[in-house]
């Protein structure tokens, strides 16, 4: 199995994902619990040492279900990383509680690998309150040993992650002047350690997961990538794209070109992989075994591939329309927005534009029409905010889902104590 350092540990590249594990009858928080044994025996059998999960996934079952699995083997044969929920909408925070929860519920004494849960646009300021305490409290549990690296994920964007970086820079010197044997706990000059992002050949461009790379890099941290097949779109791609991949090289999948290209990708640390099938480990864990890198035309070509799966607006981020736009939209935020959504509608999309300022949501477009005047690329703005604005109508809402997750965590807590 492919291995690098991180963080001072020989871990896998390839990492088992528990967002997508094994259900009975189709009820998400119904976990095959025979099956998922099954699965994480293959995995580590095969070398994976690295398991993700976090406090929503699965209605709040995935840490009881990996943790229950885990539990069969020795706490030094694996590596394990969930999440504080503090991106779920709520009228409180209590770090306390649900790290105490969720040690209870993964049946360990501590976490390797803990994660501020997708630091976006609107999150950042939750993560930061002081009210709630939340970076102080973990930032106690790593100093207590209950927590080995700190780090986090996100869904935002490169501004958004370049700002929390800064946060955590700012903390760690703060540390360093106050608590010098607590920061020396810390890899590099940041509290967060490590950082988990969306990336893949399509993203690297559609979601800027480039420059949040550079970024990261270049503050010394490294990547931990979720997604690596785009929920499993990238792994079944239509007929032409698979063909130019196929005309290359006819023995690769789709998803061993997109694992491959991956590898290739100096600061990614671990690749994780939500996995659902005893044959989905098997064949990913073949893919880890040995390095095959891709040749740079390889590269150019998956690249190509890539922008044959778009299907959005021209776009440059020139800018020209918001300086004209009375009620001053982001409104190359919200055509990257949409050229994302028109690929692959997710929940993030709409959370993402819950956080968007009242007043300069794609909702709030006056359809004046001075954005089009100044558009070099023609693009008909008004039409596509108004098109996006109809698409997410038709999403389930984050505030929904939240409350849903919430309703789900309040079972498993009941059904514990009975």
């Amino acid at each position: 199995m492919l291995s690098n350092d991180f963080l001072g540990d020989g871990i896998a590249r390839l990492g088992f994902g528990a967002m997508r594990l094994p259900v009975i009858d189709g009820d998400a928080a119904n976990i095959d619990q025979a099956q998922l044994d099954a699965m994480v025996d293959a995995a580590l059998s095969a070398g994976v040492n690295y398991f993700d999960t976090a406090y929503p996934y699965h209605g709040g079952a995935s840490e009881i279900a990996l943790g229950a699995s885990l539990a069969r083997y020795p706490r030094e044969r694996y590596f394990l990383a969930t999440k504080y929920p503090g991106h779920q909408l709520a009228d409180a925070y209590d770090p306390k509680a649900i790290f105490e929860e969720q040690l209870a519920k993964c049946g360990v004494d501590h976490f390797d690998f803990y994660l501020l849960h997708n630091v976006y646009e609107a999150s950042m300021d939750v993560y930061l309150d002081e009210r709630w305490g939340i970076l102080d409290y973990f930032i106690q549990q790593k100093k207590e040993g209950r927590i080995r690296h700190l780090g986090f994920s996100s869904h935002g964007r490169t501004e958004t992650l370049a700002a929390f970086l800064d946060h955590g820079a700012k903390r760690f010197a703060r540390l360093a002047a106050e608590e010098p044997e607590t920061a020396a706990l810390f890899a590099g000059t940041n509290v967060m350690e490590f950082c988990q992002i969306q990336m893949n050949y399509l993203d690297w461009t559609l979601q800027d997961a480039a420059g949040k790379t550079a970024l990261l890099e270049d503050a010394g941290i490294p990547v931990v990538v979720m997604e690596p097949l785009r929920g499993g779109k990238l792994a079944e791609l239509p007929a032409d794209s698979l063909a130019l991949l196929t005309t290359a090289d006819s023995c690769r999948s789709a998803v061993e070109w997109s694992f491959r290209w991956l590898q290739g990708i100096p600061n990614v640390k671990v690749i994780l992989s939500g996995m659902s099938t005893l044959a989905q480990v098997e064949e990913n864990c073949r893919l880890f075994q040995t390095a095959a890198p891709l040749t740079e035309a390889e590269e150019g070509l998956l690249m190509d591939v890539a922008e044959s799966l778009k299907d959005g607006v021209p776009c440059t981020a020139c800018r020209y329309c918001t300086d004209s736009c009375p009620q001053r939209i982001d409104i190359p935020m919200l055509m990257a927005t949409y050229n994302d959504m028109r690929f692959d509608t997710s929940f993030t999309i709409s959370m993402q534009m819950d956080a968007v300022p009242v007043g300069q949501r794609a909702q709030d477009c006056i359809q004046c029409g001075a954005c089009v005047r100044m558009c070099p690329q023609g693009i008909d703005i008004p039409k596509v905010l108004a098109d996006l604005v109809r698409t997410l109508n038709k999403m389930p809402k984050w505030a929904d889902l939240c409350r849903e997750r919430a309703e789900a965590a309040a079972r498993l807590n009941a059904q514990a104590k009975e």
